[in-house]
């Protein structure tokens, strides 16, 4: 079957059969049995599609010897080039094997539709499907939205496989831990599961004594082992992990930070890949979905900062990667997709029709469910 005529056969099934995705992706040969989701705050899609700014790399620094050094490590002449060195895994891989939406110089556009362009808002919307207009602050206050994560832990094929990793010490609130029943950790907070871990019991150590450069997030290493360590013990089915550095960095106008930040969140995805290729139950079964909670400015004066008083942080960028996600790679010319379609897909990828049950939400997005045979 053409290709044009299958994406349409497949996104007449979406719309219009009364089971929604899931004839989509029966027709497809689902695959999917598991989900990585991750998650790192406020990366800019500039980043992502062109590399390191050079204006940016240029004002980084006073000292001419740690400008020169930065350029030696993330410039190069080409924005392939750059995006490449800063971020490998993504690049050679998601772009290989998976889709990648939000270049908007190739005309692929993603953003956001809460509209607020700040975190609590645009994780609540990427992981309920819809904006709330109650979520309008980053205050700890519990969401009184069901997550997909959630929603799918509610079921009795994943009830004790979903669990979230975070660095930010909202998420507790986000995801509202006393109502979900999720296995949650965030911020400092040491990790009681896994007794006898010796690498869980170093992280909690490090957790406790280590210097807390922010109140709120521990550096990203800290949480993303702790994920590592409880996917090889547990083997959960949904493992979701949420990074903060980039966000920090990129508010403390560090760009050097704000660089080395992408470029160890793409090396703690090919980790985690590497991971679950690793495991029979894991390999050929599971994927992966990347994105970002809002976009920042664009200026040299607002790269550092996002809200809504800066409209083109509302631009954000997403991927996926795994069996049931054609080969499309960088997406360009293609319709616009926004944060709020991000759980009923990450739901679909499962067979799991998500917006049958929470018809607000955006629909799956269904190119990256259409599956090449």
């Amino acid at each position: 079957m053409r290709r044009s005529t299958r994406c349409a056969l497949l996104f007449a099934l979406a719309v219009f059969s009364s089971s929604g995705l899931t004839s989509a992706q029966e027709v497809g040969k689902h695959k999917t049995q598991n989900i990585l989701f991750v998650m790192t705050d406020g990366l800019r899609w500039q980043e992502v599609f062109r590399g390191a700014e050079l204006d940016l790399l240029e004002k980084s620094s006073t000292d001419a010897d740690a400008v020169a050094a930065l350029k030696k490590k993330y410039w190069r002449e080409t924005p392939e080039e750059r995006r490449q060195i800063l971020m490998p895994f993504f690049w050679a891989v998601i772009a290989g094997h998976g889709q990648i939406y939000g270049n908007r110089d190739k005309g692929s556009d993603a953003h956001v539709t809460n509209k607020l362009n700040f975190s609590y808002p645009g994780y609540s919307e990427t992981l309920c499907g819809f904006a709330d207009p109650r979520i309008n602050s980053n205050d700890k206050i519990p969401n009184p939205n069901v997550t997909v994560l959630e929603w799918l832990a509610k079921k009795p094929a994943y009830k004790n496989r979903v669990a979230a990793f975070a660095a930010w010490d909202v998420f507790p609130s986000i995801l509202n831990e006393e109502r979900a029943g999720l296995t949650i950790n965030a911020g400092y907070d040491p990790f009681p599961d896994l007794e006898g871990n010796a690498r869980i019991e170093l992280l909690n150590t490090l957790k406790k004594e280590i210097p807390h450069y922010w109140d709120e997030e521990p550096f990203d290493a800290l949480p993303f082992h702790t994920a590592l360590e409880y996917l090889k013990g547990r083997k959960p089915r949904i493992l979701f992990l949420s990074l903060g550095e980039t966000d920090d960095w990129a508010h403390g106008s560090n760009y050097l930070q704000y660089l080395d930040a992408a470029h160890r969140a793409d090396e703690f995805l090919r980790i985690l890949w590497d991971a679950v290729q690793s495991m029979p139950q894991y390999r050929g079964r599971t994927t992966l979905v990347f994105s970002t909670d809002h976009g920042r400015g664009m200026s040299a004066t607002t790269w550092n900062d996002h809200g809504e008083e800066i409209p083109e942080s509302k631009y954000i960028w997403m991927a996926f990667l795994g069996p049931d996600t054609a080969a499309f790679g960088e997406r360009t010319k293609v319709s616009a997709v926004t944060q709020n379609q991000i759980a009923a897909t990450t739901a679909a990828f499962l067979g799991e029709d998500y917006i049958h049950g929470v018809r607000q939400a955006g629909p799956p997005i269904v190119d990256v469910l259409a599956t090449q045979h």
